[in-house]
């Protein structure tokens, strides 16, 4: 265009006198120029940021409520209260507390302007990715969080806490900060700041701890769920490798000399956790059940619990707790005699009742008394199922014939002459309590076919023993819950819900999401559903009598373990039926009726368990002679529960 030849643009792109390729290549000043702009830009919108951003209102430990949990009929369980927090000044901390913390957490406090860039942007590229946060902020930004901002992973939230971690940083000295965090972390077992912790895990005020047990504390700001020994044998070993490390950290940035480190090889056992006693009974069972559902089903964690404010609807119901306690009670002062038989010390018992047609846990008992036996024995996955295990072999090798349509499929009356030859007579074996068929059946099958449908009747895969050859007979170790919910999929026409133990949940008034139920899945063909639970229904005679012999004269399909297991445990599972001549207590389309529906599926568990000790005690002798392995126990337990009013 004429006038305009030799006028230069204020942008040259694409670029003038340039041919090909070269004619859309950036220049370096164009390169150069946008660079700039970009971080002007940034540098820009930071400083209208910055100057928007105000360091908020300290959270008020006053204003925190407690958190109530509600029985089925929405009567109050319990309140568990406040957040558990004592303020101390830096006076009342040891140094070699401080010392451990911030090698643990954060070894540049004292030099660092109180952010890490590196932390925030990976933290906020794996929120924008869906992935999970990882850890890398400083006890600054640390501080923040728990002092100034709610704790929602959100890219809103990181770049507040960035912000106001500049200004605080500005603004507080380090031993402000550094007070202010130690006073406002979770350490877990209900304590925030590390004078409720010093009183939790020890006993003793903070100003107490010595380098060793402060080691342990701070090893607790990585996440008191994976790190507090006295939760698991996978939790302490954690906590040992993490106290090791933070002593030898302390060494290497010269807080503490060889010699120092060399006093403490021992590691410094804490306290046995303890409920508070608001929990006693089986409350405590109740609401740590409630709270692990509630955690896999929100992503909360056990310190947004614990700050308090929540309402929690569970699906327990009082009177069948109560029952389920009284039955077990009466059991044990019955038949467990310490005094007269060494082999009836260190006796436990656990149960669990979900009802089958939507999976809800109506009952625990998770062990004598929550303040006084921490471990929760309706969830404990430690105890061996022994021929408990049986039914899911038998269900395994049902759903493979009706799998082949090219031979007969299995009827309740007799069996295709294939059947024997492939697999023995599992049903007959289940009821004469032998073992070799369900061996052979296991190679035939293969056992990941036996595991994978085991799993998806409802029993944990992490539960499962490794696959081999005795895998058929029960070695695997599932919780009293998870056995009673997949021993509801016989009962319901081969459909199963997954358990759960929380209705619904708001905070603050409003509604928390997360606890809508799916429905529930067709993991076995309801004929084969029907023929476990008549084979069940047989051994629910056999295990606790006929009629006009005391027992309940409605059929019941029952799972146990037998006198002959060689496991160091006792089961029963039983399921009441619809009625004489029910049979699974399916109705004609293979839905769960009334009876299978709203009847629930109970599991009792027995075992031995020493306290400190490696592995379950020997069941010989348990309840006096006559009782096979204390294998007659739980049915009793199950009967007394069933006839209770």
């Amino acid at each position: 265009m004429k006038g305009t030849k030799g006028r230069r643009r204020f942008i040259d792109y694409p670029r003038q006198g340039r041919e090909g390729p070269r004619r859309w290549l950036p220049s370096w000043r164009l390169w150069l120029g946008t660079l700039s702009f970009g971080v002007l830009s940034l540098a820009g919108l930071f400083a209208i940021v910055y100057a928007n951003v105000d360091i908020p209102d300290e959270n008020e430990a006053a204003a925190q409520e407690a958190t109530v949990y509600y029985w089925a009929d929405g009567s109050q369980m319990v309140s568990v209260g406040a957040v558990n927090r004592q303020n101390v000044t830096l006076d009342n901390v040891p140094d070699s507390v401080e010392n451990s913390v911030i090698a643990a957490e954060n070894a540049t406090f004292y030099s660092d302007p109180g952010i890490s860039v590196q932390g925030i942007a990976r933290a906020v590229v794996n929120m924008v990715s869906g992935e999970e946060t990882q850890g890398g902020s400083t006890i600054t930004q640390q501080y923040v969080k728990n002092t100034y901002l709610s704790q929602d992973q959100t890219v809103t939230r990181k770049v507040k806490e960035f912000i106001i971690a500049l200004k605080v940083s500005n603004q507080k000295s380090k031993q402000e900060i550094l007070r202010g965090y130690l006073n406002t972390s979770w350490f877990g077992r209900g304590s925030y700041g590390i004078q409720a912790a010093a009183h939790a895990y020890y006993g003793i005020d903070a100003s107490r701890l010595n380098p060793s047990q402060g080691a342990l504390l701070a090893a607790l700001l990585k996440g008191s769920e994976q790190y507090d020994p006295g939760l698991s044998k996978a939790n302490h070993q954690r906590a040992v490798e993490r106290w090791s490390w933070i002593l030898d950290r302390q060494v290497a940035t010269g807080k503490m000399s060889e010699e120092e480190r060399a006093k403490y090889r021992e590691f410094p056992e804490p306290r046995a956790p303890a409920k508070p006693t608001s929990q006693a009974g089986q409350t405590g069972y109740l609401v740590d059940v409630a709270n692990k559902f509630v955690k896999s089903e929100t992503g909360l964690t056990d310190a947004d619990l614990a700050r308090g404010g929540y309402r929690i609807h569970t699906t327990f119901d009082k009177q069948r707790t109560h029952r389920l306690e009284k039955a077990v009670t009466d059991v044990r002062r019955q038949h467990i005699d310490p005094k007269k038989r060494a082999a009836d010390n260190y006796v436990e018992f656990g149960a669990a009742s979900v009802r089958p047609k939507d999976g809800a846990i109506l009952a625990v008992y998770g062990g004598t008394d929550a303040t006084r036996h921490f471990s929760n024995n309706a969830d404990t996955t430690a105890v061996p199922a022994g021929s408990a295990f049986k039914p899911f072999v038998l269900a395994t090798a049902l759903q493979q014939q009706v799998g082949r349509p090219e031979e007969p499929q299995v009827s309740g009356e007799a069996q295709p002459a294939d059947w024997t030859s492939r697999f023995g007579d599992l049903r007959g074996a289940l009821m004469k309590a032998e073992n070799p068929p369900f061996v052979q059946a296991g190679k035939v099958l293969g056992l990941e076919r036996i595991r994978d449908l085991a799993v998806a009747a409802g029993l944990r895969e992490e539960s499962m023993a490794r696959l081999e050859q005795t895998f058929p007979l029960g070695t695997s170790a599932p919780s009293a819950i998870r056995m009673a919910s997949a021993y509801t999929t016989f009962v319901n026409g081969g459909l199963h819900a997954d358990p759960y133990a929380v209705s619904s949940m708001t905070y603050g008034g409003r509604k928390i999401h997360g606890f809508d139920r799916a429905e529930p899945d067709q993991v076995l063909d309801a004929g084969v559903a029907q023929q476990v639970s008549a084979s069940l229904e047989g051994l629910g005679w056999r295990s606790l009598g006929l009629p006009g012999d005391g027992a309940s004269s409605q059929p019941v399909a029952a799972g146990r373990t037998e006198p002959g297991d060689r496991m160091k445990s006792a089961w029963f599972i039983g399921s009441p039926l619809a009625g004489p001549g029910a049979g699974s207590g399916t109705d004609a389309a293979g839905r769960g009726g009334e009876g299978a529906g709203d009847e629930p599926t109970t599991a009792v568990t027995m075992f031995r368990n020493k306290p400190g000790a490696p592995e379950l005690l020997p069941m010989q002798g348990v309840g006096g002679d006559g009782k096979g392995l204390g294998t007659a126990l739980p049915p009793k337990v199950w009967s007394a529960y069933r006839n209770a009013s």
